[in-house]
């Protein structure tokens, strides 16, 4: 199936030839729209890390909605940053940065320890975040080194990493894994509707069925006790994000390094992610752009601190919502991104949107992750597998992505610090892509005159060499007359417009 280029476009849009897709602008109603269904997407990841690692502080109800709203706010002000870029900070790409699960654990750890607790946790984070920013530019150079056979691998990893996520929220917390056969029940008509709704309404509505099912799967929720708003109305309607309510950032050493650590992950991270959504939107990235976007996503380590909020990352999940619903404008996560600094600044809305019930987001998420693979799988169609080892790349880059979600302690006998960046599917495939192609492609020339090894692709019809591949086709697609090669009409066959292209 193939999309037809700015099918997503409304008739009220006015996207000028030379724009780029992603400066396409929206009229007002639908910037709200589509901006609201990313905020659904994305808001319980955004919360999650906030949750765990107060919980772990031991934090009350009141504190612990002092670290949630920080998290929404700092979210906020950080995708405000990614999508308008302004002093070199943000890639002015339709990208969500929140709060990271990368350094979740480590800073539980931290948080739970009654001599640190958590302002070493945000001394640790402002630190790791500086340390960061100053990388940047660095990592900004590992553009040239992304070609489709690594993005594509990198991409369907991402897809594949955030399935278990998905997964997690149809279980909804089950302690011994095995979700309630409501919750199944309730994550089953979530995905219908939005494959419903995605295959029967026209234009808009069609484009927002993500957003339309998460609202039908919580009405069908609330007549069976699934859905509880009983507790919106609890807590503080408005508050300005309670700066340093937990006290001054303390510096912690062993604290710090092992945060700068962490903020390797992250930005080996965040590039791919940039990357990721270059490629699915059709835009131009360079080595420039990867800098600063990567700026805005430690901009949330770094002001974080003060609104009592952890490092942040782009969001993998929103790149499935911009895969599915194809609406590339910018503007729209920039309109989602006021809506999380309003959130931040007005918990009580903050706590209507928790109400909606993690089977429900998990549902959507199914489809919205699943695209994300797709799109990768898509962007290795146009990959080169003849004569070279690029099937071997994808193969073992995948497979290093994958082991972590198949078997999560699988790296716990190395030393903490290599753990804790293995853990991350991302990282580990990113690093084997990266590697083998330079290796295979760059250094090696890339083309064998047959193939390298058994693991090379098998032969495949090349109609970029129609008249080497028509000699290798049975007796019968020649014409029965004239002997002559032909494509079963009578006439010789003509070389495709769009052959694949050779990496």
């Amino acid at each position: 199936m193939r999309f037809r280029k700015n099918a997503h476009v409304p008739p009220a849009s006015a996207a000028t030839p030379s724009s780029r897709p992603e400066d396409e602008r929206l009229p007002p109603r639908l910037l709200v729209l589509y901006g609201l269904q990313h905020i659904l997407t994305m808001y319980a990841g955004a919360v999650a890390p906030a949750l765990v690692i107060g919980a772990a502080a031991g934090l009350d109800g009141p504190e612990l909605g002092v670290l949630v709203s920080g998290a929404l706010l700092v979210a906020g002000i950080a995708t405000l940053l990614q999508t308008t870029g302004v002093l070199r900070i943000g890639a002015q790409m339709p990208i969500v940065v929140g709060s990271s699960f990368v350094p979740v654990s480590v800073m539980t750890a931290i948080a739970a320890d009654a001599d640190q607790g958590l302002p070493v946790v945000f001394g640790a984070s402002l630190v790791g975040g500086l340390f960061a920013f100053c990388l940047t530019p660095f990592f900004g150079q590992l553009v040239r080194f992304f070609p489709p056979v690594v993005t594509g691998s990198l991409i369907t990893v991402i897809g594949l990493s955030l399935m278990p996520v998905a997964a997690n929220w149809v279980v909804n917390g089950a302690a011994d894994g095995m979700p309630a056969l409501s919750d199944l029940a309730l994550a089953g008509a979530t995905l219908g509707l939005v494959l419903l709704f995605s295959r029967v309404l026209p234009g808009l509505l069609s484009r927002i069925s993500i957003l339309l099912g998460l609202l039908a799967g919580t009405l069908i929720a609330v007549p069976f006790g699934k859905a509880d708003f009983s507790q919106v109305g609890d807590g503080a309607v408005f508050s300005l994000g309670s700066p340093l309510y937990f006290g001054l950032p303390v510096f912690d050493l062993a604290a710090i390094l092992t945060m700068c650590v962490i903020m390797l992950v992250v930005l080996t991270e965040g590039a791919s992610h940039i990357i990721a959504v270059g490629e699915i939107i059709g835009t131009r990235i360079d080595s420039k752009r990867i800098a600063a976007g990567l700026r805005a996503d430690v901009s949330a380590s770094i002001i974080g601190p003060l609104f009592n909020s952890t490092p942040g990352s782009s969001f993998a999940q929103n790149i499935g919502l911009i895969a599915l619903t194809r609406i590339r404008s910018r503007y729209v996560v920039a309109t989602g991104a006021l809506m999380l600094i309003l959130l931040g600044l007005f918990p009580i809305l903050g706590r209507v949107v928790a109400a909606i019930p993690m089977p429900v987001l998990g549902g959507a998420g199914l489809v919205l992750f699943g695209t994300v693979a797709a799109s990768g799988i898509r962007t290795l169609g146009k990959v080169d597998f003849d004569n070279n080892l690029n099937l071997i790349i994808v193969a073992t880059s995948l497979g290093f992505g994958i082991i972590p979600m198949a078997v999560p302690q699988f790296y716990d006998g190395f030393p903490d610090w290599l753990a804790l960046i293995l853990h991350s599917g991302i990282v580990g495939a990113a690093v084997v892509a990266i590697v083998l192609n330079i290796c295979f492609n760059i250094i090696g020339g890339g083309q064998y005159e047959e193939g390298p090894s058994v693991f090379a692709a098998a032969p495949t019809l090349d109609k970029e060499y129609p008249e080497e591949d028509a000699r290798e086709e049975a007796p019968q697609a020649r014409d029965a007359t004239s002997g002559d090669l032909s494509d079963g009409a009578g006439s010789p066959p003509t070389p495709s417009d769009e052959a694949p292209s050779r990496t």
